[in-house]
């Protein structure tokens, strides 16, 4: 009874703290609510990084301790709808889209809250995790709300960039109305896997990439004191490597409708 008791208790930390993780995800995104509310635009913005931030932590404390459960799964799909799908539509619509009005700008703002909760209710019922297969299938929810984040800190104190202006306004409803229907679009996005020995060899293009976005922005924080720029950078970089993938595939698919691409896609 006692060796039982003794398993029972060291097979509880495994599982308890990704879910700690997952926790503080949620947290973050709560208290960004809480932020852009309050008319903290940029504080918003950072806590939803530091969601992000939260979010990888609990994947790799779940792999490092090789627990994966059903609960983990839930929890972390709800926790990624608050602080990668709510929090940026509440972002966007305080940022500008209030503008609209309650009723259209509210509509629109919705959308990647809306969006993003299909696109993670698909991710869970697939069979197969595309990340093992090195892609996503749609926008990851977290690349749709970085994106976001980095335009607002890009933008919020632009002195160029005001959203009272129909034309820059514009460029916010195009940003919101392609990122929410990317996130449930087939176009496959390519997945960092973890970096071991294995991955770097095999996808040595990817992390080349992210390393070079990750220099992108140290050098535009140093240098010019706006390392959001590099950020934002990487982020249209990454939506046009998808979104250039789908166009070969469908111009292949057209161009030789006898052979089938899906293989390539």
């Amino acid at each position: 009874m006692l060796r039982q008791r003794r398993r029972v208790i060291r097979g509880v930390p495994p599982v308890a703290v990704p879910s700690f993780f997952t926790l503080m995800n949620l947290l973050s995104g709560f208290f960004s609510i809480i932020q852009t509310s309050a008319g903290n635009l940029e504080a918003a913005a950072w806590l939803v990084v530091l969601a992000a931030f939260f979010d990888l932590l609990d994947g790799f404390m779940a792999r490092l301790a090789h627990v994966s459960s059903d609960f983990g799964l839930e929890l972390d799909s709800l926790s990624d709808v608050v602080s990668f799908g709510v929090a940026p539509s509440f972002l966007l619509y305080e940022f500008g889209l209030d503008q609209l009005g309650p009723m259209w700008g509210g509509l629109l703002a919705s959308l990647p809250a809306l969006f993003g909760a299909v696109r993670l209710a698909r991710f869970n019922t697939m069979t197969t995790s595309d990340e093992k297969q090195g892609y996503f299938t749609g926008l990851p929810i977290p690349a749709q709300a970085g994106t976001v984040v980095v335009f607002i800190l890009t933008f919020a104190d632009s002195s160029w960039f005001d959203v009272l202006e129909r034309r820059q306004i514009s460029v916010l409803i195009t940003l919101v109305l392609v990122l929410s229907a990317l996130m449930v679009s087939p176009v496959r996005f390519q997945a960092l896997p973890q970096p071991t020995r294995a991955n770097l060899r095999a996808y040595p293009y990817r992390f080349l990439a992210f390393g070079l976005g990750l220099l992108l922005t140290l050098v535009g924080e140093v240098v010019f004191r706006a390392g959001e720029v590099g950020l934002l950078i990487s982020a249209v970089v990454y939506l046009a490597l998808g979104i250039g993938g789908a166009i070969r595939w469908a111009i292949r698919a057209a161009s030789d409708p006898d052979n089938d691409p899906s293989s390539d896609f």
